[in-house]
């Protein structure tokens, strides 16, 4: 059975390794044709030339789309590449699956997240998000393509630097120096493992059930950003240390940086409780979240492994 994966970034490298561990034939797409692992053949194209991504999705069974553009530009870019993968989807009859930030629900006041909350997002990229959204649901109500959508927080794990919980936290921690962290350390946002967000899709895109459905990825308990901290430097065996930047904070450094200046727009996730709720997927896969003393020291491990360069 071939499986297209359109994006070899943290979740599309982790994807396409779980998928040719399973014995099927995976297709990786990305700009550079950089390897991306045994078993995976590798074509470099633009996603969003619908010629290239038609020609790339022939013969598929399930597509996935886990692409990222440049986050800076995400109205403008992301869009047509979603656009051009579901075309192609349809074109080939093959399953779309496609992950998901949370952006669209926007802030909850504190409410769990799950899957049936409105949209309700003000900002450009949780708009864009929710239009892209729609636009798929509406294009598997229409019969126009069989879809799925997989739902997940803020990365860590494996190959995740540029996440809350990547490379400002795992480094400093290794060095014995102090993590970076956005908002305030003593509010309890969902972090979500790498592997496990691999998993949730590997297991939509082979699962008739999960069609035409939203699901929240599984997700451990969530704790305390300094609870999740202090869990990585107890595992680095370094003694804890934490700079969190406010809001005040994050508007200042994004008049110098673009990045920073543009996650001021969801950083009401860590500003407030944001739980996610993945008893959906438990209840109908039983697939289970890896546990933070797992999922943790693994990520520890890597990135001790994987230093700056």
């Amino acid at each position: 059975m071939k499986h297209v994966v359109f994006g070899t970034g943290t979740i599309g490298t982790t994807l396409a390794d779980i998928l040719a561990g399973r014995g099927h034939k995976v297709v990786a797409v990305n700009r550079s044709g950089a390897a991306v692992g045994p078993g995976v053949e590798v074509v470099a194209g633009d996603a969003a030339d619908r010629g290239f991504a038609a020609s790339v999705t022939e013969g598929a069974e399930v597509v996935y789309q886990v692409m990222n553009p440049p986050y800076t530009k995400w109205p403008e870019l992301f869009p047509p590449l979603q656009a051009a993968v579901l075309e192609a989807a349809a074109a080939t009859s093959a399953k779309l699956v496609s992950l998901e930030n949370l952006y669209m629900y926007g802030s909850t006041g504190g409410k769990p997240l799950t899957e049936d909350l409105p949209y309700l997002a003000s900002g450009s990229k949780g708009r864009t998000r929710a239009e892209m959204s729609r636009e798929l649901m509406a294009a598997h109500e229409s019969g126009r393509v069989r879809m799925t959508i997989g739902r997940a927080s803020d990365f860590f794990g494996p190959r995740a630097l540029l996440s809350a919980m990547g490379e400002r936290v795992m480094y400093p921690a290794l060095a014995g120096k102090k993590a970076q962290v956005m908002g305030d350390p003593d509010q309890v946002p969902t972090y979500s493992f790498v592997p496990d967000v691999a998993e949730g899709l590997a297991v939509l895109g082979e699962r008739d059930e999960a069609d035409g459905q939203v699901w929240h990825l599984p997700n451990a308990p969530a704790v305390t950003t300094r609870e999740f901290v202090s869990k990585v430097f107890a595992t680095a065996d370094t003694e804890v240390g934490i700079s969190a930047m406010p809001r005040l904070m994050v508007s200042l450094v994004g008049v110098f940086n673009p990045i920073v200046r543009e996650l001021k727009e969801t950083l009401y996730e860590f500003e407030e409780p944001f739980v996610v709720d993945s008893s959906k997927f438990a209840k109908a896969f039983g697939e289970q979240a890896t546990p933070l003393d797992q999922a943790i020291p693994a990520t520890v491990d890597w990135f001790r492994a994987n230093p700056r360069s």
